[in-house]
């Protein structure tokens, strides 16, 4: 039955929606993986890329990671024009309310992830590792300077590709309730291909609820830039703590998404 949280339009719109989706985001992690491969190419011809141990030095490992969301960025906007359907993301300049998510967002973030870290503990689960913070244990740079990116690329890039777009195709097809829970989803398990170690699926889950709080204030606020912020920040928040941890040497158990 349809209702204000759940609207189910015809076949053609819902088919729209999942293949569409589907395809953008193929195609941001295919071009996102092409620009990066390509900058490091060519930063490759000027300085040493790789390390003794066959890894990315800092700073390749850092133009490939910026690159790769600068391909989310290029896509997404693309998809707006291909379609001629910039309606389908709203942003404006963030009003007082719109802080107020922002920073609403962000309080709920972490207090599920402390709630979520805790599960995890008591349940004896163990958590994948994101290549960030394996790069990052290494070369405690990498945190510093990933904080940056976090804030103009990661956060608007991958905002606009699942919220803006995905969650914004499929609340057209089912309405708001579903769309936050599907594009939620979909976030979680991308961040599969991004892991090492044991406790993949644990780690997917956690990202995907998370996302629900991304998806949930971009449905209130009604403007992309919110959750932009708020994935942007809560990143830098804890890149700058894995900073300090390596420094004091206390163990972080966080997410990184």
């Amino acid at each position: 039955m349809d209702s204000k949280y759940v609207e189910i339009a015809d076949s053609q719109t819902r088919l729209r929606a999942a293949g569409h989706s589907l395809g953008i985001i193929v195609a941001a992690f295919v071009l996102g993986l092409g620009i990066g491969l390509a900058g490091l190419f060519v930063l490759g011809q000027f300085i040493p890329v790789y390390g003794p141990d066959d890894t990315l030095l800092p700073a390749p490992y850092l133009v490939s990671a910026a690159l790769q969301f600068v391909g989310f960025l290029l896509i997404g906007v693309g998809y707006l024009l291909w379609a001629d359907d910039r309606a389908l993301v709203n942003v404006r300049l963030p009003t007082l309310r719109d802080v107020g998510l922002v920073l609403g967002g962000f309080g709920a973030i972490f207090v599920a992830n402390i709630g979520l870290s805790y599960l995890i503990r008591v349940l004896g689960l163990e958590t994948a590792e994101n290549s960030v913070i394996t790069a990052g244990r290494s070369n405690p740079e990498v945190f510093l300077l990933m904080v940056p990116i976090s804030l103009l690329l990661v956060g608007p890039g991958e905002e606009l590709l699942f919220r803006g777009i995905v969650q914004g195709l499929f609340k057209r097809a089912y309405g708001p309730l579903p769309a936050i829970l599907i594009a939620s989803a979909l976030f979680g398990v991308v961040h599969y291909l991004a892991l090492s170690g044991s406790g993949k699926i644990v780690y997917v889950a956690v990202a995907a609820i998370l996302g629900l709080v991304l998806g949930t204030v971009y449905e209130l606020s009604d403007n992309i830039a919110v959750p932009a912020l708020a994935h942007g920040v809560w990143n830098s928040y804890l890149f700058l703590g894995q900073w300090v941890s390596v420094a004091s040497g206390v163990e972080l158990v966080t997410v990184i998404s």
